[in-house]
C-alpha cells in the first residue's frame, strides 16, 4: 500500500535558483507520486506560467537514480564505491568528525557550506543556524549575484528596484544581459503584455544571439565585458538630444557638470571600437531610449559576470536615472529584490548568534580555501557538510575544487538528491528530499512576494530534509538554540509571526505574501534608498567591499578583463542552457534530450580560419585546463568570441571535468563573486 489518495491539486512554490520563485499547482496522484506541474494564476507575477523544466518535475522527483539511503564511502575518495548505512550511524560519524576537527584545530576548522540548489528560508540558509551556534567558519555567499548587487547598490543604495510587474505598462523594455525566453518565462509573459496592449518595443542586449535576442524588436550583440561602453554612448546621445530630465536629476541624484562632461565624451563612434556594435546601430538604440519616457530597464546578471562587472552594472543602472524614467508609470529599473524582506531570521538562521570574530570564507573560492590559499587567517578546513551545492562542477577553477575536496585529511559529508560529482568525493552521503517532500518559504528575488511551499508528497525512501539533518546534528553536538527544537512548519509559522506576517496556515492558503519592498516608481516616486534619497552617479566603491582599489569614480567602461592574447585569442562566455539550471535537471530525460552534448558555438569566420568543420571535435583551453567538445558554427557571436551553454555534466566531456575548469576564481571588485563570462581561451581542432 502506498497510502493512495484521490488525485488532487496542491498549491506550493518552486525552490530553484531562479528569480521567478513561481507559485505552482502540482497534481498529487497519491501520497508518494505527482503528475503534472503548472504555474498558478493565483499570483499575478507567476500568472499561470512556469518553465518547461519544472513542468516536467515528475521526471526528477521520481527519477530512478534518486538517493534513498545514507551511504558510507568504502573505496578511495572519488572512486564511487559506497555501502548503505543506517541514518543514526551516518549522523554519528558526521558529528564525531566535526568534534575531532574542532578539538584538533578549533571550531573554525569546520566549514558548513551551502549554495543555491534549493532556495528556501530553511533549506538554503538553515545550515547557518548550526554554524553560528557552534562557531564554525562563516560563509560569504558570492557565487551568483555579488558583482551585480555591488554595482546596483553603488547607484541605488540597496538591492531593490521598481515592481517588475510594471514592465507591462512600459513603452520600451530594455532587457540587458538576460534571456527571459529561456530562463524567466514569467517575465517574458509580462513583457508580451506590454507589447500587445501598448505596442511596447523590446530591446535585448547580450554577448550572443540568445532566444530572447531572436524574440526582440531590436537585438544588440556585443563583445563580452563591453556593455558599459554601450550604455555610456546611449547617455551621450540622450544628452545631445536634450532627453536628460534636468528636474529629476537635480531633485533625486548627485548630478553635476563634471558628470555631464564625462558622459558627453563617450560617443557612438568611440563605443563601436570597444563593443563591436556599429555606431549607426548604437545611435538608433540611443535615440529610441532618448525618445521614450516610459522606459523600463530590466538588468540581468550575465553582463556582470566579468572582472569589471560591478562597474558595468553601475554604468547601465544610470540609464533610468538620466531620463527620469523612474517618475513615469511603467518606468524605472529592476535587477533583483535581495533586500527589504523584513523576515525575522533569529529562529531559522540563528542570526542573533553570529560572532563577528569568526572568520568568513568566500564561497566562490572554495578551491583556494580547500587548498590552503584563502583561509582568512584561520586553520585549514578539515570537516565539511555540503547542502544545496555541486561545487565540483558549479564552482570556478573546478580542478582546484576537486583537488581540495579529495584531500585525505578532509572529512566531507554531502546531503544530496543525486550522486553528483561532489557527492562522489564524500565520506558520507545523505539522501535529501526535494521541495515536494518538505515545507518552506521562498524569497521572490525577481518580484515582491514571499511564495509559500507546503509539502506535497511523502519523502522518497529514507530521504530527509535539510532542516531535519541540521537539527539531528545539533542534538549530537550539544548545540542549543530554540530553532533546533521545532519541526519545519512550526519554525516557518514562528518566523512569519515574529516578522509581523500571517502565520503558516494563512500563508499556505494564500500561496504568496506580498512584501512591498519595491522602490515606488511613477507618480509615487519619492527617492532612492540612499541616506539622502539620491542616486549616485559617483559611487563610493570602498564602502561596498575590500577589493575596490582602482575602480572608476564615474560611470565608465573599466578595462579590467581577462583580455585575449596571442596564446589565448578567444573570449569564452558560458550562458545558461534553457533546459538546465546550473547542474540541476542535467539528470532528467527531457532536459538531456533537449540539450544534447555540450557544443562550442564558434563564428563561421573563425571556424574557417582554423579549419574546424561544423560538428567536428574541437579542443578549448587555457592555463587552467583543456576540454574536448564539438563545434557548432554560429553567427550569433562576434568573431573572436566563443560560447558554451551550460552547465553540462562533467561526464559529457572526455576529460571528466566540465566547462568551469577553465573559469578563474579571482574575486570580482569590489566585494567578490565570479567572472564566469570573462575567460580567455585558445581553440584548435581536436
Amino acid at each position: 500500500m502506498d497510502g493512495s489518495l484521490p488525485v488532487s491539486v496542491i498549491r506550493t512554490a518552486c525552490p530553484h535558483d531562479c528569480p521567478s520563485a513561481c507559485v505552482l499547482e502540482v497534481e498529487r496522484l497519491s501520497a508518494t507520486r505527482i503528475g503534472r506541474v503548472r504555474g498558478s494564476a493565483s499570483y499575478d507575477y507567476t500568472a499561470g506560467t512556469c518553465c518547461a523544466k519544472v513542468a516536467r518535475y515528475a521526471e526528477r522527483v521520481h527519477h530512478p537514480a534518486r538517493l534513498t539511503r545514507p551511504l558510507l564511502r568504502i573505496g578511495a575518495k572519488g572512486e564511487g564505491r559506497f555501502a548503505p548505512i543506517p541514518w543514526e550511524e551516518a549522523l554519528d560519524r558526521i558529528a564525531e568528525a566535526f568534534r575531532q576537527a574542532a578539538a584538533r584545530d578549533g571550531a573554525e576548522a569546520v566549514w558548513p557550506y551551502h549554495s543555491g540548489g534549493t532556495m528556501g528560508v530553511l533549506a538554503r540558509w538553515g545550515l547557518d543556524r548550526l554554524r553560528h551556534v557552534m562557531g564554525y567558519s562563516r560563509q560569504k555567499s558570492t557565487i551568483c549575484v555579488t558583482p551585480a548587487e555591488s554595482g546596483w547598490r553603488a547607484g541605488h543604495g540597496a538591492a531593490r528596484g521598481a515592481d517588475p510587474r510594471l514592465v507591462a505598462e512600459a513603452d520600451l523594455i530594455l532587457m540587458w544581459g538576460g534571456n527571459p525566453v529561456s530562463t524567466q518565462v514569467n517575465l517574458m509573459a509580462h513583457i508580451q503584455q506590454a507589447r500587445k496592449r501598448r505596442g511596447a518595443k523590446l530591446v535585448v542586449v547580450d554577448a550572443y544571439r540568445s532566444p530572447s535576442i531572436e524574440a526582440a524588436d531590436l537585438g544588440i550583440i556585443l563583445r563580452p565585458g563591453t556593455d558599459a561602453a554601450l550604455a555610456l554612448a546611449m547617455m551621450a546621445v540622450a544628452l545631445e538630444r536634450g532627453a536628460a530630465d534636468r528636474g529629476f536629476l537635480a531633485a533625486h541624484t548627485d548630478w553635476n557638470a563634471g558628470v555631464e562632461a564625462h558622459l558627453r565624451r563617450h560617443t557612438p563612434d568611440w563605443a563601436e571600437g570597444i563593443t563591436g556594435v556599429p555606431a549607426a546601430t548604437i545611435r538608433a538604440l540611443a535615440e529610441m531610449y532618448a525618445g521614450t519616457r516610459r522606459m523600463f530597464l530590466r538588468a540581468g546578471v550575465g553582463f556582470t559576470r566579468h572582472r569589471n562587472g560591478a562597474a558595468t552594472m553601475h554604468a547601465i543602472s544610470c540609464l533610468a536615472a538620466l531620463t527620469g524614467a523612474w517618475a513615469e508609470e511603467g518606468g524605472g529599473a529592476f535587477f533583483y529584490a535581495l533586500e527589504g524582506w523584513g523576515l525575522d531570521t533569529r529562529l531559522a538562521w540563528a542570526s542573533d548568534r553570529i560572532d563577528p570574530r569568526v572568520r568568513v570564507l568566500d564561497q566562490s573560492r572554495i578551491g583556494a580555501v580547500l587548498n590552503g590559499e584563502a583561509l582568512a587567517g584561520g586553520p585549514p578546513v578539515t570537516a565539511m557538510l555540503i547542502q544545496n551545492a555541486n561545487s565540483a562542477e558549479v564552482a570556478p577553477d573546478s580542478a582546484a575544487v576537486r583537488r581540495g575536496l579529495a584531500r585525505r585529511d578532509l572529512f566531507l559529508a554531502v546531503h544530496e538528491q543525486f550522486m553528483t560529482p561532489t557527492a562522489a568525493l564524500a565520506d558520507v552521503v545523505l539522501p535529501a528530499t526535494t521541495f515536494l517532500e518538505q515545507s518552506d518559504l521562498y524569497l521572490g528575488l525577481g518580484h515582491t512576494a514571499l511564495t509559500v511551499g507546503p509539502r506535497v508528497i511523502a519523502p522518497l525512501g529514507e530521504a530527509r530534509s535539510n532542516h531535519a539533518v541540521v537539527c539531528a546534528l545539533a542534538a549530537r553536538l550539544g548545540a542549543e538554540h530554540p530553532g533546533f527544537g521545532l519541526e519545519e512548519e512550526a519554525m516557518l509559522d514562528a518566523t512569519l509571526r515574529a516578522s509581523g506576517l500571517p502565520g503558516w496556515e494563512e500563508a499556505k492558503a494564500r500561496g504568496h505574501i506580498p512584501v512591498g519592498n519595491a522602490i515606488p516608481a511613477g507618480p509615487d516616486f519619492a527617492g532612492f534608498p540612499q541616506p539622502d534619497g539620491r542616486f549616485r552617479f559617483r559611487p563610493d566603491w570602498a564602502a561596498l567591499g575590500p577589493h575596490a582599489e582602482g575602480m572608476p569614480e564615474l560611470p565608465s567602461h573599466w578595462e579590467r578583463l581577462e583580455a585575449a592574447s596571442a596564446a589565448t585569442p578567444f573570449r569564452l562566455i558560458t550562458p545558461p542552457a534553457r533546459s538546465f539550471l546550473n547542474t540541476s535537471f542535467t539528470e532528467t530525460p527531457g532536459s538531456r534530450s533537449r540539450e544534447g552534448m555540450p557544443r562550442l558555438r564558434l563564428h563561421p569566420a573563425d571556424a574557417g580560419r582554423l579549419g574546424i568543420a561544423d560538428g567536428a571535435p574541437v579542443r578549448i583551453g587555457n592555463a587552467r585546463g583543456a576540454l574536448t567538445l564539438h563545434a557548432m558554427h554560429f553567427d550569433g557571436v562576434l568573431p573572436g568570441v566563443v560560447a558554451v551553454e551550460g552547465i553540462s555534466p562533467s561526464a559529457d566531456f572526455p576529460e571528466g571535468i566540465g566547462i568551469n575548469a577553465l573559469i578563474g576564481a579571482e574575486p570580482v571588485a569590489p566585494a567578490g563573486g565570479v567572472a564566469f563570462h570573462d575567460t580567455a581561451v585558445w581553440v584548435q581542432p581536436a
